[in-house]
């Protein structure tokens, strides 16, 4: 992941940003590329409402991009959003990544104490995340 940008973020249903991740070279950073990292994803979301209700895919691919960078999107069953703003061509590590980030994901639903909608604060559940665009990012 050298030399990579990447932001991610899943949506609730309701449009709330429940997660975000900071991926790539730029992590750890808090500046205006940050910021406008987060207004590319959000600005996104009235794309993939429309391309999630022409197709029954879950991997939507890229579905908006902003200069050098692509918006990808995964949309589960129950219309949470996974999205990712990378400068990566890497098609199929994307779509693993999101495969396997939509199990964690089901694994955090299926938690008792895990209020619906509400943000994910789980240390270990980022961990995974982070490790997972290691090694498909």
């Amino acid at each position: 992941m050298a030399g990579t940008t990447a932001s991610f973020v899943i949506v609730s249903p309701h449009d709330i940003p429940i997660y975000e991740a900071e991926l790539g070279t730029s992590a750890g950073r808090k500046d205006d590329a940050t910021h406008l990292n987060q207004f590319i994803l959000h600005a996104a979301l009235d794309i993939v409402q429309d391309v999630a209700w022409n197709t029954s895919a879950m991997f939507l691919k890229s579905v908006d991009r902003f200069n050098d960078l692509m918006v990808s999107v995964y949309v589960t069953a129950g219309h949470t959003r996974l999205m990712l703003l990378h400068d990566s061509r890497n098609e199929d590590g994307i779509k693993n990544f999101f495969q396997e980030v939509h199990e964690l994901y089901i694994k955090i639903l299926l938690n008792p104490l895990y209020l619906l909608g509400s943000r994910i604060a789980s240390s270990h559940f980022d961990t995974k995340v982070r490790a997972l665009a290691r090694k498909y990012l």
